[in-house]
Parts: C-alpha cells; structure tokens; sequence
C-alpha cells in the first residue's frame, strides 16, 4: 500500500431543493459574485432566475457562453478580467463541468499578476484563488469534489488536466433534479467519462482490496443508473446516485494508497478533443477498449480477470485470457448498448492527423510512465484501432 497525503476541503450539499441554502453559503464568502454559466440552459431550467432571486442584494457580474471542453481564450481571459477589473470575492460556477474547470482557472487567474497560461501549464504555481461555489446540473466529471480543471488552448491544440488544490470548490450544491433535463447523448457520455474516472485509477501495479471494492461496486452503480436515467430521465433514485457516483470519481477517494496509473486513456483523449472538440466521455468509450486490448499480456491479465468477474460478473473457471478478452468486449458492448459512437470515424476523425496527435501525446502526457508505458506507436496504434 502506497503512502498518501489526503484532504477534501469541499462541503457538499446533496439533495432536492438544496439550493434554499444559496444565500446563507454566499454571505461566508463577499458580495461581489462572478456567475459563470454556459450556453443557457440554465435559463431553460428557470435555474438562472432561481439563483437570482436567492442572491438579492448582492453585486452579481456574469460571464456566460463557457464551451464544453472549456477556452482558455476568450473564456478564462474574459473571466479573470472580470474578477480583477471589479473586485470579485467570490464565483458562483452554475452548470457542468466544463464551467466549473473554467472556473477553477479564472479564480487562479484572477489572483496571479502574470500570464493565467503559466499557472495552467505549470510554468508557475499560484499561491492562493478565489472561492468557487458551485451549483450542478450535469452528472459527469466530479470537479465539483476535486482540485482539477481540464482547459483548452485552441491555437496550440493543448488541452491541459490542471491540478491545483486552492480550486476545490468551497461548496457544491448537487440537486439531482437539475440533471433531469440532461440529454441522453451527454447522460450516456457523462456515465463513459465517470466510469473511466473510475477505470483509470483501478488499472494499476498496486491496489488494496478495499479500493477494488470501492471501483468496482462505482462500475456497477454508474451502469446500472445510466440505463435507468436513459429509460425514465427523471428517476430521482437513479440520478441522485449517478451524481454521487460522479462526484467521488475523481478525487482520489477510490484509489488511495494505490500506486499511479498514469491516467492513459485520458491522456490520448485530451488530443482527440483538443484537436477535434469532441465530447470527451464518447472519446474515452471509444479508446478505453482499444486501449485494453493493447496493453492485455502476462503481467496484466490478472487484473482484467479480476476487472471480468467482479464487475461483469463473467465466470472464473476459465482461461484466464479468455475472462480478460471477455472482460473487454463487455466494456465495448455497454458503451455500444447506450448509443455511444464507438468508432472515432463515427465522431468525424480519420486517419489523416493520427500520427500529429500521436506525437503531441507522447511529448506532453508523460504516457511512458503509466501502468503499461505507452510509446509514440503505441499511441499510434491505439488510436488507428479506434477508428
């Protein structure tokens, strides 16, 4: 078991109508509210006007239009000119995860003198940020429980998993009704993305029992709900807990004392969405199989075997590649049976920059150091399996 180091600083308010508590969490923090939102649903949902009327009496300023797979420019740019040009105490990130992570870059930003770029690239490391609040309305990445943000630069086709942990959000309001209108497109890729959160921190060199229970028992949550929030889009029970299920995926709860897996398949999926925005869960369900048929051999087959019996529930009295190659296809084919495109054709990527991106992983994700080290072909070839 792996040493470790853990602290989870963020309050998190679960349930319906928890969003009364709004003017009471935002009193701690100021006055001035930056409000970060995307591209209007949340006027649909009558959110926005919720969140307004709790917030009388406080200076709100808003930057709206945030993007999935979130733009360093204008997004980030245009937030941190806010927050500095007016004082901002505090920002309320209201939506998925893509305004979240925007969010999380813009409260760095706003308190660094320099290029906010330098913080997100690592050049430099901030010293404080501002408060985030957040309230959910996408079940999917877990930043409303994590340090994390993932930000684009379109001009490089850099797309960066940032670290920093001054951006835990101070409080996360997560009312599962506000998912009930999520489209089954991003309900489905939402489940792809949590369940890699999940996969990513499970195939590793060293676990514990415990944590194996934890991923795997996650797996299982996160594929049963999807298939009943699919069926009836607004089954609280479902929903309340695949928004659970997403919030614990990625901070680090699931694989403590685990040894590093090097996050690979994220890795590769940062240059399919930087390079062609697409959305990131169906990226990370088309090469997550692809991917475990590359790295299958005698020193990882015995976790795919456990993987195969204990999530999918596939026999163990048999060959021990025959379970693991089992094990795959099962993943393949759940994503297949909630209409995730499997084939990155499918999303409108071809042969034609395979190699560019290949090359841009190699040199910027560090995938030599993963669980089963992945060179420049490796990459390479994984993403030509996926087409």
């Amino acid at each position: 078991m792996q040493n470790f180091d853990y602290q989870t600083p963020t309050r998190l308010i679960f349930g319906e109508g928890v969003i009364s508590k709004l003017p009471e969490v935002m009193k701690q923090f100021g006055k001035k509210i930056l409000l970060t939102y995307g591209g209007g649903s949340i006027k649909k949902l009558g959110l926005y006007d919720k969140v307004k009327e709790l917030l009388d009496g406080f200076e709100i300023f808003e930057l709206s239009g945030i993007q999935p797979n979130p733009k360093y420019d204008p997004s980030v740019l245009d937030g941190v000119k806010i927050c500095k040009e007016n004082n901002i105490d505090v920002i309320l990130a209201v939506g998925g995860g893509s305004v979240l992570d925007c969010s999380k870059a813009i409260a760095a930003g706003a308190l660094y003198d320099g290029d906010p770029w330098d913080l997100i690239s690592y050049k430099a490391v901030g010293k404080a940020s501002l408060p985030i609040v957040d309230i959910l309305t996408l079940a999917a990445t877990g930043s409303e429980y994590d340090p994390g943000a993932v930000i684009s630069r379109t001009e490089t086709n850099d797309k960066i998993g940032y670290m920093d942990n001054n951006n835990y959000p101070k409080v996360s309001i997560l009312d599962p009704t506000y998912t009930f209108t999520v489209s089954k497109k991003q309900t489905a890729a939402g489940c792809a993305d949590a369940m890699n959160h999940i996969m990513e921190q499970y195939f590793c060199q060293d676990s514990t029992l415990l944590n194996d229970g934890f991923c795997e028992a996650g797996l299982k949550s996160l594929m049963v709900n999807a298939r009943k929030c699919l069926e009836n889009p607004e089954d609280y029970t479902a929903r309340a807990e695949m928004m659970f299920d997403c919030t614990l995926g990625c901070n680090g709860i699931y694989s403590l004392g685990n040894s590093y897996s090097g996050w690979p398949c994220h890795g590769m999926e940062h240059a399919l969405s930087a390079y062609y925005d697409i959305t990131h869960g169906e990226g990370l369900a088309i090469i997550t199989p692809r991917w475990m048929k590359h790295i299958l051999n005698d020193k990882t087959v015995d976790r795919f075997v456990k993987y195969g019996v204990n999530v999918f529930g596939i026999n163990a009295d048999q060959d021990h590649f025959d379970i693991a190659n089992q094990a795959i296809d099962a993943t393949y084919k759940f994503f297949e049976s909630i209409n995730i495109p499997m084939h990155l054709r499918d999303v409108g990527i071809d042969e034609s920059r395979i190699g560019e991106m290949a090359h841009h992983v190699a040199e910027n994700e560090g995938l030599e150091n993963a669980w089963v080290p992945l060179t420049e072909k490796d990459i390479a070839e994984i993403l030509t399996d996926s087409l």
